[in-house]
């Protein structure tokens, strides 16, 4: 099945896939590109690098069937139910993309009896250095860590409702110093940080046992 990297449900088409991740194109001179990346049954992304931040056994990162998924039946899942507290699985797409930018993605919080979390990674250097925004459906909240020498640092987060087994969507609007977060469309805070100000990668996140299911991730300067 073909995927496709598209601007919006609106917008037409940039590119078609053969496998699941590739170069997006301008639309024009003016225009920003943009990412989006849908899964193919039994396929992980050619350009998607599986890591590990903290401590653990190896992540398991795979595609698998959910007809429940709100972007088709295919979904990206962490499957790994190790307990270690200190363990956070990641899926980072291997092309750099801009400091300044807005990450969203499906995500449906299966088990995990540690945590049950969810999380979106920005201007990423590397395993140990990044920012993620996560969701946690067993603490019901949304935090946002720098990490730092592998060392999470919270600065900012919120008290909220996060079910499990449901799809829901979180987002992070990145501009400069600033920080907004998201959770089904709707802003839940505002923040400042200065630790990673360059472009970087982004990646999707767990922690500890979670099984986390994703879909539908867009990436738009």
């Amino acid at each position: 099945m073909s995927k496709k990297f598209i601007a919006s449900p609106r917008r037409r088409t940039l590119a078609m896939l053969g496998g699941a991740l590739a170069s997006c194109r301008s639309l024009s001179a003016q225009a920003q590109t943009v990412m989006h990346l849908d899964f193919a049954l039994g396929q992980l992304p050619s350009d998607m690098t599986m890591a590990l931040t903290g401590d653990g056994g190896p992540v398991n990162w795979t595609v698998i069937e959910d007809k429940t998924a709100p972007a088709g039946a295919k979904v990206l899942a962490q499957t790994s139910a190790d307990r270690t507290d200190n363990r956070f699985p990641l899926a980072i797409l291997d092309a750099t993309t801009p400091a300044n930018l807005r990450i969203s993605v499906r995500f449906k919080p299966v088990a995990g009896s540690v945590d049950r979390a969810a999380g979106i990674a920005l201007r990423l250097r590397d395993a140990n250095n990044y920012y993620v925004v996560r969701a946690n459906a067993l603490e019901d909240n949304v935090r946002l860590y720098r990490v730092v020498a592998g060392r999470r640092i919270q600065f900012e987060g919120a008290d909220i409702k996060v079910p499990s087994g449901v799809w829901q969507e979180l987002a992070i609007e990145a501009r400069g110093s600033r920080f907004e977060v998201f959770l089904n469309g709707k802003t839940l805070f505002a923040a400042t940080d200065t630790t990673f100000t360059a472009p970087g990668r982004v990646a999707l996140w767990t922690k500890a046992d979670s099984v986390t299911y994703f879909d539908d991730l867009l990436v738009r300067p």
